[in-house]
């Protein structure tokens, strides 16, 4: 039985070396998505126009400008005398925010005394006003901290302490759920076409005609690019920590174990669609609507599954992304052992023993 495993996997790479356009596809596309939607996908808000109402005109006033100036998010569109202004500048959008400084800012602030600074804000865009209102409350804290006693007034708390990720970078949070997107989008296409081809060109009734088992036959297909994943997955690990620094607190064996579960069901599954299709357009368009919809929708890479309605709650448990990616976070991000994520592991573990037995019964009824 090995010996027709090793000699069914060796063929398949051969295969995959000869046709160089897939070879180069399967080791590329993941660094290349990788790299799109790293830096494409992000929630931080830059470049935010800010208008400036500086009714105390003093040397503490003009610090506090440039603290917001300076932090990199704020671009300064005007200043104004007053605030009456504001309504026709936001109505225009010619600014998306305003600081407002009272006049008795300075006089306040030596007397120290709590002092506030009015910060307004377009709310037509909840997800964009909260992010902005968080950096002009972490300016105005930072300035708090070290020389002012400032408060800002504002109807919300003060921001939260902020674990795994103080800085807030979007892409230490984006860039797991990235991988896994990834992972499951190329292992499902690459072996959805590996059967779909071999009907194509009429080498699957010649396989019949081998000795080769369906076990044989599906373990040799997957083995190549299970490999080929592994690579990526190294790759892509390695890119989210050199170009977004991400940080990989966990062990590494632990991360490959998991990603290696991950990886099997979602070849098994794409061997299970191949069993299906006839044609690799079919395969090619099933592997998409089965593995990128559900792992950019339903895993809670972009949304959280706890605001899902119930039954999408529900059918998030049959998306293996769903485990992945908050194995991932653990390991990568917190760096906890699998005391904290084995239920992930095991839901990986059943997830891939179904998809497999499936494709392999599908494959038994082939052959």
């Amino acid at each position: 039985m090995i010996r027709r495993v090793l000699a069914t996997a060796v063929k398949e790479l051969l295969q995959l070396r000869r046709d160089w356009r897939t070879a180069l596809a399967l080791l590329g596309m993941p660094v290349v998505l990788l790299m799109i939607y790293g830096y494409a996908l992000s929630f931080d808000v830059t470049d935010i126009r800010l208008g400036v109402v500086d009714q105390c005109r003093s040397q503490a006033s003009r610090r506090m400008v440039e603290a917001f100036l300076k932090s990199g998010y704020f671009v300064q569109k005007t200043i104004l005398d007053d605030s009456r202004s504001l309504d026709d500048l936001f109505t225009a959008e010619t600014i998306q925010a305003a600081l407002v400084i009272p006049a008795d800012f300075t006089a306040r602030t030596s007397a120290r005394q709590p002092t506030s600074v009015l910060f307004v804000l377009d709310g037509s865009d909840s997800q964009t006003a909260n992010t902005v209102l968080g950096y002009a409350r972490q300016i105005v804290a930072s300035q708090t901290g070290a020389v002012y006693g400032i408060q800002i007034q504002v109807p919300y708390e003060a921001a939260p302490l902020v674990w795994y990720n103080p800085d807030l970078k979007s892409s230490i949070f984006l860039v797991p759920g990235l991988l896994a997107f990834i992972l499951m989008v190329s292992s499902v296409i690459a072996t959805a076409l590996a059967v779909v081809r071999e009907k194509e060109r009429g080498t699957m009734e010649s396989l019949r005609a081998t000795p080769v088992r369906a076990i044989e036959l599906l373990l040799g297909k997957a083995v190549p690019y299970l490999l080929v994943a592994s690579v990526s997955a190294a790759g892509s690990l390695f890119l989210a920590w050199a170009l977004f620094e991400v940080p990989i607190r966990g062990s590494l064996l632990w991360l490959a174990v998991v990603t290696l579960l991950f990886l099997a069901g979602g070849l098994g599954w794409g061997i299970f669609i191949s069993t299906i299709a006839e044609t690799q357009q079919l395969a090619f368009q099933l592997s998409l609507l089965s593995s990128m919809l559900p792992t950019l929708l339903l895993s809670g890479f972009i949304f959280p599954i706890s605001s899902m309605p119930t039954a999408l709650q529900i059918l998030t448990h049959i998306v293996p992304a769903r485990y992945y990616i908050s194995a991932l976070r653990s390991i990568v991000l917190k760096g906890v052992g699998p005391e904290m994520w084995w239920q992930q592991m095991v839901a990986l573990g059943i997830y891939a023993s179904v998809v497999l037995l499936l494709a392999t019964v599908r494959m038994v009824r082939r052959l």
